[in-house]
């Protein structure tokens, strides 16, 4: 029968060989660096907090919706990936493209757009949703809802209608706008918004953010503008900055963490003298923490038991 002090020796060679790279850096006065998937760009559009470019980097409550791939940064939500086409962080506000969207030069049947309610984001009011190629008897020309906006709104749908993508969608060039609608529905205005075509019976949507020449719909500026929440910027994010890191997360409890551009993650900022551990290194400690916890409270049950 093994001996109680066998248990005991065995959880500390468990918890303590794994990590012996982390006890060397430490007493060498080293840090470990991490995988280096924080940057500050993707592609030509700049990378700034609460933004990331991957896992770790930016603001936790970001990362599920905004991302880097193959140098496009990327938007997701229950409806698809979007690409995001600018940000202006003075505004707080983003645009996103989305491919099967129609525009004046190229229209075609598209699924619709939705945005969740947990998100940290907001559809601008500024946005002007237009639906194309609707049925007659869809819900949105019900009387009884006014969801369709007939006074202006009738100027963009004979602006997009007199487009010659209208043929992408099987119209005939300046056809009758009765199947276009400008959505006047107030549900699109803030979070939670969902814009499901077939439910709809519509072909295809357009959002136009910004009209340029508004007599010219080849010049109107076609995508979706949201606003994001800006208030997650801290002091301990402006130090990191200032001291030419990027902010981000690590850990089990997704802490702030201030990446450095040698790979190395602090818990204040490049300048800070000292060792930090990596996001994935940190990781291992805590559940290794955790796991020996449970061992030590495991071999206690069994020598009372004895």
């Amino acid at each position: 029968m093994p001996s109680a002090s066998e248990p005991l020796l065995l959880i500390t060679i468990f918890l303590l060989l794994p990590l012996h790279a982390v006890s060397s850096a430490i007493h060498a006065g080293h840090a470990i660096p991490i995988n280096g998937l924080c940057r500050d760009t993707c592609g030509t559009i700049p990378v700034k907090f609460p933004f990331g470019t991957g896992f770790g980097c930016g603001h936790p409550d970001f990362v599920r919706y905004i991302k880097c791939s193959s140098g496009t940064l990327q938007f997701s939500t229950g409806t698809g990936i979007y690409t995001i086409s600018s940000i202006d962080y003075n505004s707080s506000t983003i645009v996103v493209t989305d491919p099967l969207m129609s525009t004046c030069s190229s229209m075609q049947n598209s699924g619709g757009f939705s945005l969740d309610r947990a998100s940290p984001f907001n559809i601008r009011e500024e946005n002007i949703f237009v639906l194309l190629g609707c049925s007659t008897t869809s819900p949105v020309f019900d009387p009884n809802e006014d969801l369709c906006d007939t006074g202006s709104g009738s100027r963009v749908c004979r602006g997009l209608y007199s487009c010659k993508g209208v043929a992408g969608i099987g119209l005939q060039q300046n056809a009758p706008i009765s199947t276009c609608c400008v959505y006047d529905s107030q549900v699109g205005v803030g979070s939670g918004y969902a814009l499901v075509l077939p439910k709809l019976q519509c072909s295809s949507y357009t959002s136009i953010y910004e009209f340029g020449d508004e007599g010219d719909p080849m010049k109107w500026k076609f995508g979706i503008s949201l606003q994001y929440n800006d208030s997650y910027y801290t002091n301990a994010c402006k130090d990191c900055e200032a001291s030419e890191g990027l902010c981000g997360f690590s850990g089990l409890d997704q802490s702030f963490a201030c990446v450095c551009q040698n790979g190395v993650n602090t818990t204040r900022s490049c300048f800070e003298q000292g060792y930090a551990l990596s996001g994935a290194v940190e990781l291992e400690v805590q559940i290794k923490t955790i796991i020996g916890g449970l061992l030590v409270s495991w071999m206690l049950l069994q020598t009372r038991s004895r």
